[in-house]
């Protein structure tokens, strides 16, 4: 059964990817549609055909290797003209992207290329990829974050204290010197569901919690629904010195290591832990919050990789929150659907881990280097730029930019970009990066 639960981890992620990389391409074949480019090919992986079907002038398929995908526009660079016979690697290289690119323009027919749409149009069908998966993005910690919630401390009593315990105290029962919890003495009693404390509406435990905290010593009028009937109780919270934590729940240390308290109102009481529906601006919150922490792992991937290579020589455990290959997401994946944890848990990291790819895959897309997208706008804003230029000064227009000059850096940033997925693939195969332990 645990094979099968990480077969199903591993075929759910494999598919998201699919469709990711599906939307990420139609992203660029809608707009470029609209505007009139031919598009030859809309394609999903690379190497060898599987399978295709054309569909007016568009043939549509899948190849073997799902590692991404493409659209073959008409005219994505200048005609070449006549000129010298090509010598020399780069030369060579130009020449063969040249007529790679001439194929896709039909003979005397210029009209739906994309070289020769304007700027706005090109940078739209560019970005039209990355915003897909961003999008993509939003709507999956849209339906997380709103649709299945948060999991979190509900406003249903889970607990009722009978006493007050020091801070950091080993001590399981309570003794007569133990003073009495406030809740037990208010008659808090587990299973009631607390619908406002102090006149306030509570949505969740978290709300209860801070106005218990910031009132040692008041008494607070709580109203708490048991049995399908509302009462009303009276809660005064003592003060008492409690440990602290941050917003992800980890406990403050100081210098030290040691547990950082203060002396806050406390009750008693305990939550009932449940997925909490958030708000629907939390979705697109969190994609933010993922875009900037992707956008800094790229900042830094140089020192990233070689963390990971020396991981890999040395056999030391590897950050988990650093780069991974494909292998390394499903294999992730795999594993936490073979857990033991709640299905509703395990769906939201599935969903979750799918929602940080796609915010990877923006983020990475808009690097201002070609092949990848970023690159192509960089190319379409040069272009625009020198044409506003020779406008302001009445010059005659510019010849389009032939961004084929450029294959040579092409080459080599699909040559890193080789050897990185290279060296995340062999280490996630032999130094997995490890969340069970």
């Amino acid at each position: 059964m645990e094979t099968l639960l990480y077969i199903g981890g591993l075929l759910f992620m494999l598919v998201g990817l699919a469709v990711s990389i599906a939307l990420h391409e139609i992203g660029h074949l809608v707009p470029a549609k609209l505007f009139g480019v031919r598009v030859g090919q809309y394609m999903i992986g690379f190497g060898p055909r599987v399978w295709s079907r054309r569909f007016g002038e568009t043939e549509y398929g899948f190849k073997a290797l799902p590692l991404g995908g493409y659209i073959s526009m008409s005219g994505m660079y200048p005609p070449s003209t006549a000129g010298k016979p090509a010598r020399g690697l780069f030369r060579t290289l130009v020449q063969d992207a040249r007529s790679a690119n001439d194929e896709t323009i039909v003979d005397g027919d210029e009209s739906g290329v994309f070289y020769q749409l304007p700027v706005w149009k090109r940078i739209i069908v560019m970005l039209g990829g990355p915003f897909m998966n961003l999008a993509l993005a939003v709507v999956i910690f849209s339906v997380l974050l709103s649709g299945i919630g948060l999991e979190q401390g509900t406003t249903r009593i889970a607990t009722v204290s009978e006493c007050v315990l020091p801070a950091g105290s080993t001590q399981t029962m309570c003794t007569p010197d133990d003073p009495a919890a406030p809740a037990a003495e208010a008659g808090f009693m587990p299973g009631d569901t607390l619908i406002s404390v102090d006149g306030e509406p509570m949505h969740d435990f978290a709300e209860a919690t801070a106005i218990v905290q910031a009132s040692p010593g008041v008494p607070l009028e709580v109203v708490v629904e048991r049995a399908g009937e509302r009462q009303t109780l009276t809660l005064t919270p003592i003060a008492a010195e409690r440990p602290m934590s941050d917003d992800a729940g980890r406990p403050l240390l100081d210098e030290n290591g040691d547990r950082v308290t203060k002396t806050v109102g406390y009750a008693g009481l305990g939550a009932q832990i449940g997925f909490v529906p958030q708000p629907l601006t939390a979705g697109p919150e969190l994609a933010a919050q993922n875009v900037s922490a992707v956008a800094s792992l790229v900042i830094n991937l140089p020192a990233r990789l070689w963390d990971v290579g020396v991981s890999l020589f040395t056999g030391s455990e590897r950050d988990p929150n650093g780069p991974l290959s494909v292998v390394g997401v499903g294999r992730i994946a795999g594993e936490v659907a073979a857990t033991d944890a709640p299905v509703t848990n395990r769906l939201v990291f599935l969903l979750s881990l799918l929602g940080s790819l796609n915010i990877a895959l923006f983020v990475f897309n808009l690097i201002p280097l070609l092949p990848l997208d970023g690159g192509h706008v960089v190319v379409a804003l040069w272009d625009g730029l020198r044409r506003a230029w020779a406008k302001l000064f009445r010059r005659p227009p510019p010849a389009p930019v032939d961004a084929t000059r450029l294959v040579p850096l092409t080459v080599i940033v699909a040559v890193l970009l080789i050897g990185m997925g290279a060296l995340l693939l062999v280490a996630d195969l032999f130094n997995p990066v490890k969340l069970f332990g």
